[in-house]
């Protein structure tokens, strides 16, 4: 897609306005809506916005940003008729001076990514995002509460959470975004839709689109859609597992038949990688205090820093589909993160696995949920932070995930979920007045 590309399309579709949309450093999404006469100029890259006024973008001094769409991202959203039709397209943020502005989380990636270009690799991942709908109260607050009760798989055609979640494949399809599968999860009111492997700009793209529209739908069906980690005590939390595989010029160069396991070294060594800086990258792709909730014994979710190619309870798994399709698995990130820094944190990591023989352990086969702290430490297998704060500390100590997300982003992000762990501190939570306020 091309400037002018697009702008055929918009005349095509006879769009009206259109979103300029883009994440600030915590991944929410921000957005600037423009009449369609100004899209040439936003296209040329033109359209200023107040950057000071973005979670951990600038000070007041330094406001002036401006918008720079990817032609690519352009997208209707459905359903949209009726009140004049929108489109959107995804932006990067520029300096006044047309370089990449340093806290732009877009570019944060798209760094990375030119770094295993430059190794001779293009990075493919495919996202399994899961997520809960819950209903609404009667004034339109969202609860905690589902009419839906069924499990993994299950199939409920009456149920008007599975039709929410169907009109959220269809409206996602109808953007020209592919659905791999879709199925309901674990815990009630639980779901998962999967989207099939593509490079990893396009993947975060994708994760982004796809909040936002679960969200649109679920409202228009009376539900709310919450990607945070662990919204219930005593079920099991939502996940994003991001399958990750590295393709060169002869194909995917995580396949080596000549191997017993069919696992290159190229594959082991970005393993190595992951488990090596797994303790700093957590802090950006389990970013919520909320997050850590999730990351305990228990609810399927990992807590060990350890790979298997037969189970599922270390933090990396590894399919067994060979070939072409050989991939990793990363199971501990969770769909509250900002994709573009998950993904160029958890890349980061594994190339420098490639660049550093780090030390591999074996791959585990047994489940390390039943192992007891002695056999774990026998292994050498250490645990994911507990916590954001213990996260926040790995991160600070990591010079290659800090690398990753430049000096701009690790700064600001640290100092924003510091003071969100600050206020955790200091508030009075209801469980400690269930268990407090009558015995003393």
């Amino acid at each position: 897609m091309t400037k002018d590309d697009v702008l055929k399309k918009a005349r095509e579709l006879h769009v009206q306005v259109v979103r300029l949309q883009f994440t600030d450093i915590l991944g929410i999404v921000k957005n600037v809506d423009i009449p369609v006469k100004s899209l040439p100029m936003a296209l040329d890259g033109h359209m200023m916005f107040d950057g000071s006024s973005i979670e951990g973008f600038v000070r007041i001094e330094e406001s002036d940003m401006y918008l720079d769409p990817d032609p690519e991202t352009f997208a209707v959203f459905p359903g949209t008729e009726s009140q004049g039709v929108t489109a959107r397209l995804l932006c990067d943020i520029k300096n006044p001076d047309g370089t990449a502005f340093a806290g732009c989380p877009r570019s944060a990636l798209k760094r990375v990514l030119k770094e295993a270009q430059d190794m001779g690799y293009q990075i493919m991942v495919g996202p399994e995002p899961e997520f809960f709908l819950f209903d609404r109260s009667h004034d339109g607050h969202p609860t905690v509460k589902t009419t839906d009760e069924a499990g993994y798989f299950d199939l409920s055609p009456s149920d008007l959470g599975e039709e929410a979640r169907r009109d959220i494949v269809l409206a996602m399809e109808a953007m020209g975004v592919e659905i791999e599968a879709t199925h309901h999860e674990v815990s009630p009111g639980q779901h998962e839709i999967d989207f099939p492997y593509t490079d990893a700009l396009r993947c975060a793209d994708t994760i982004v689109t796809f909040r936002v529209v679960a969200r649109t739908v679920a409202r228009r069906h009376g539900f709310h859609a919450t990607f945070m980690p662990k919204p219930i005590a005593g079920v099991n939390g939502s996940g994003l597992h991001l399958h990750q595989s590295l393709m060169e010029a002869n194909g995917n160069a995580f396949w080596d038949p000549k191997q017993p396991n069919g696992l290159s070294r190229v594959a082991l060594r970005y393993i190595s990688g992951l488990m090596a800086h797994a303790r700093a990258f957590t802090a950006v792709t389990n970013p919520l205090i909320n997050s850590y909730k999730r990351l305990v014994p228990g609810y399927e979710a990992p807590v060990y820093i350890a790979w298997s190619t037969a189970n599922r309870s270390p933090m990396i798994r590894v399919p067994k589909s060979r070939g072409e399709a050989t991939r990793i698995e990363l199971r501990s990130p969770d769909p509250s993160c900002n994709p573009y820094l998950a993904l160029a944190v958890t890349i980061k990591a594994g190339l420098d696995g490639l660049k550093h023989r780090y030390e591999m352990s074996a791959p585990i086969t047994r489940n390390l949920y039943r192992m007891n702290e002695a056999e774990r430490r026998e292994l050498g297998i250490e645990r994911l932070p507990e916590s954001l704060e213990e996260a926040l500390n790995a991160l600070e100590e990591d010079s290659v995930v800090w690398d990753a997300l430049g000096d701009h982003i690790a700064q600001r992000f640290i100092e924003a979920k510091r003071l969100e762990w600050d206020v955790y501190r200091h508030e009075v939570h209801q469980w400690e007045l269930d268990q407090y306020l009558t015995m003393y």
